[in-house]
């Protein structure tokens, strides 16, 4: 009988939280309606509609006409790059961004480079830890809009200096960004910041919910066409249930944080010291103090990635990579190029609520005669 398979993909998308569920299922029958009409089941749809605002608000520590729900974490980050730079636009078009954005961010930065404007790419030390020094600089120069930075690192784990970073952009009058994404619902968010955006399936909600706040005073607009919903900053109708069981996902998240981080800080710890130790040729990669307390990465030297995580699976094991050289474009993870790491065989391992001690020590087990025998097969021996 073969074991049953392990998840360790959080980082990209968490299981769905009991709680989540429950909520979902209730809505379906309760939240169906258009929360913008006046009819009785309509009522009904706006009152799940502002006490799933509110919880959220108040899991975050902002008011509840701050927060908006997006389609996607994608769109919310979309939506805070481009509204934050349409809402400057007279103080002028430049965007100062962090070397180890989300793809989404970076997306939104080659629009605006597109259509005129301009975007300046700070750079990380070999941790991924952002260069404060370069920072300040950047956020003074003339004509500065907005800046952005990840408040940790997807990839790697690494904690930003969201904090520091925020200081040199008020002293600079410029507003900060910050993706939230891997933070919310698993560790406090950092202060100073005037936007910031979440995704609903990384801490237990539904696919398809992201959350986007606006501090009152920051000169934000929709880049949107107009649309009369969620105060016009994101249009189109939104999943309902979806929404409601997002908020029900937070707030038990939030309540299990500390508790979740201290069950699983020493189970990544445990992989980044037995791996280093028991896999030659590798490097565990991402600051090894200031990190996320549920995801490590390391890459190995001499294997293909794809192959890996393909050999990874076949065991029963859901990894994901920080590199793209596991797909058609072969090249390298910005976020690791930008640290000037290992990429070749970059294996993320990212834990969540259901993630045992004994699935940490299982994959521990499994993983060196893996890489083992994909050397031996690309006839890697002996070096």
């Amino acid at each position: 009988m073969s074991a049953s398979p392990v998840y360790l993909d959080a980082a990209t998308a968490a299981p769905l939280h009991p709680v989540a569920r429950q909520a979902l299922l209730a809505a379906l029958d309760d939240g169906w309606a258009d929360p913008g009409r006046l009819y009785t089941q309509a009522r009904r749809a706006r009152q799940l509609l502002d006490a799933a605002r509110e919880a959220c608000a108040q899991t975050l520590g902002v008011r509840a006409d701050e927060l908006s729900f997006t389609p996607s974490g994608t769109t919310a980050a979309h939506s805070a790059v481009l509204g934050g730079l349409t809402g400057r636009r007279r103080v002028g078009a430049g965007l100062v961004h962090s070397a180890i954005e989300h793809s989404a961010v970076l997306h939104a930065a080659e629009k605006h480079v597109a259509a005129g404007g301009t975007a300046t790419s700070v750079p990380v030390d070999r941790l991924g830890r952002l260069d404060l020094d370069r920072w300040a600089a950047a956020v003074r120069a003339p004509g500065v809009a907005l800046a952005a930075l990840i408040a940790a690192s997807h990839e790697v784990g690494t904690l930003q200096p969201v904090a520091g970073a925020a200081r040199e952009c008020a002293e600079a009058g410029v507003p900060l960004y910050v993706d939230a994404a891997q933070v919310v619902g698993r560790a406090p968010v950092p202060a100073g910041w005037s936007v910031l955006t979440a995704s609903a399936h990384k801490w237990g909600g539904p696919p398809g919910v992201g959350l986007l706040v606006v501090r009152k005073g920051t000169r934000w607009e929709s880049p949107w066409p107009a649309d009369e919903r969620e105060a016009g900053r994101t249009p189109g109708t939104l999943n309902l249930p979806a929404v409601v069981a997002a908020a029900a996902g937070l707030r038990a998240a939030a309540a299990d944080a500390a508790g979740e981080a201290a069950r699983l800080a020493p189970l990544v710890a445990r992989i980044r010291d037995r791996v280093a130790a028991e896999v030659p040729d590798v490097e565990v990669v991402g600051d090894p103090d200031h990190r996320l307390p549920h995801l490590v990465t390391f890459s190995c030297l001499y294997v293909d990635g794809e192959a890996l995580l393909h050999a990874l699976d076949r065991r029963g094991f859901a990894v994901s990579s920080g590199s793209s050289c596991t797909s058609s474009t072969l090249r390298p993870s910005h976020v690791l190029e930008a640290m000037g790491v290992l990429s070749h065989g970059n294996v993320r391992v990212s834990l969540h609520r259901e993630t045992t001690e004994a699935d940490v020590e299982r994959f521990l087990a499994e993983l060196p005669g893996v890489v083992a025998g994909l050397r031996t097969e690309a006839g890697v021996v002996g070096l």
